[in-house]
């Protein structure tokens, strides 16, 4: 059984920076992983996504800010996000296709991490 194990995160002042890693285990690194986020009751929306060629995806409102990457050697997928607002309040999940190309909204990735808070404050 897939699992996703997210850390990072906290709180930060807007402007900040914060790093989030989530590290699969019984997944394959190169499946098309992604860190979506949650705000209370609204539907988990996409951040970034990255395939097995390392081909990334973003949302409009991170593009210049995050950035989406994989630590192979380490099998560890990576968020920095820089430049922190605080609209980014949220809860960050990490997930994973059983694909190694990325399509498809939040109901086609497989695995899902538990969650992991970030706040920014103003």
């Amino acid at each position: 059984q897939g699992r996703l194990m997210e850390s990072g995160g906290g709180s930060e002042q807007a402007g900040g920076s914060l790093r989030l890693s989530c590290a699969p285990t019984s997944i394959d690194i190169r499946n098309c992983m992604a860190w979506f986020r949650q705000l209370h009751a609204k539907e988990r929306e996409l951040v970034a996504n990255i395939d097995s060629n390392g081909r990334t995806n973003y949302a409009e409102y991170v593009k210049g800010r995050f950035t989406v990457s994989k630590e192979i050697s380490n099998n560890n997928l990576v968020l920095q996000m820089n430049s922190l607002k605080p609209e980014d309040t949220a809860v960050y999940y990490c997930a994973a296709r059983a694909t190694w190309y990325c399509d498809g909204g939040y109901k086609s990735y497989l695995y899902w991490g538990q969650g992991t808070q970030v706040t920014v404050r103003a």
